[in-house]
C-alpha cells in the first residue's frame, strides 16, 4: 500500500527558508506523478507545485513562482520542496501527493494519495 510522510516543516521567520520532504513507500515511486498543496484552517487546499515522472516537467502555482523549487529524487523514493524567501501568508499545513495518471496536474481530485501533512509557519 502507497504511503506517504512529509516532515521538514516547522517555524521559520519571514524571508527565510525550509525544505520540505515527501518519503513514499509502498509501490514503484517513478510511476507517480508528485505534487505538493497546502491547506490554510477553514479555507480549500491550495496546489502549490507539481513535478512529473522523471522530473523533466514542473509546475508552480504563481504566489510562489520563483520562490519554491519541487525536485524528486527517485532512486531515494523522494520528493521534496524547496521554499525561499518565504512569507507569512506561506503559512499552511503543507500536503503531498501522489498521482499514476496525468503528467502533471493542479487538480487536487485528481491525486490518489496523500500524506497527512507537516504545518509550516512564517513569522513576521
Amino acid at each position: 500500500q502507497v504511503q506517504l510522510v512529509e516532515s521538514g516543516g516547522g517555524l521559520v521567520q519571514a524571508g527565510g527558508s525550509l525544505r520540505l520532504s515527501c518519503a513514499y513507500s509502498g509501490g514503484t515511486f517513478s510511476s507517480y506523478a508528485m505534487g505538493w498543496f497546502r491547506q490554510e484552517p477553514g479555507k480549500e487546499r491550495e496546489f502549490v507545485a507539481t513535478i512529473s515522472r522523471n522530473g523533466a516537467s514542473t509546475d508552480y502555482a504563481d504566489s510562489v513562482k520563483g520562490r519554491f523549487t519541487i525536485s524528486r529524487d527517485n532512486t531515494r523514493n523522494t520528493a521534496y520542496l524547496r521554499m525561499n524567501s518565504l512569507k507569512p501568508e506561506d503559512t499552511a499545513v503543507y500536503y503531498c501527493a501522489a498521482d499514476r495518471t496525468f503528467l502533471t496536474t493542479k487538480v487536487a481530485e485528481r491525486y490518489d494519495y496523500w500524506g497527512q501533512g507537516t504545518q509550516v509557519t512564517v513569522s513576521s
